[in-house]
């Protein structure tokens, strides 16, 4: 199964996705903001022994750094510009940003249908 990180600051947000992802067999990795979510990825600090996931679902509007900074961060870097970005927001316009990014790989507007989650996120860690 698929190494996921999910990061959102609304705690219960990422509490159900975790609980729904590990039902399906996922190890899921959380934080709350963008800073945390950077030290999760082993990008800030810099530690080369975190591995990256396999996936990350990123909120859009965060504190600390948002999810535009996050998703841009991982595409400078080698170890993360693969892993492919499930970008999550309540404001739809948002993910216009990221249409440029060539690692967000789908979007999701919040409120989201669990199912269609479970369901993407199957189709893109190959665990259907």
């Amino acid at each position: 199964m698929a190494r996921i990180l999910v990061v959102d600051d609304e705690r219960d947000v990422v509490l159900l996705i975790k609980f729904m992802l590990e039902k399906d067999g996922h190890t899921v990795l959380s934080a709350h903001d963008g800073g945390e979510a950077l030290a999760r990825l082993g990008l800030e600090p810099r530690d080369e022994t975190i591995a990256p996931p396999d996936l990350a679902i990123l909120d859009v509007m965060m504190p600390v750094l948002d999810g535009w900074a996050v998703c841009t961060r991982m595409q400078q870097d080698p170890r993360t510009r693969a892993v492919p970005v499930v970008v999550l927001t309540a404001k739809g316009e948002m993910k216009d940003l990221f249409h440029a990014s060539t690692n967000v790989a789908a979007h999701l507007e919040k409120p989201f249908d669990p199912k269609a989650l479970r369901e993407l996120v199957a189709g893109m860690t190959g665990t259907r």
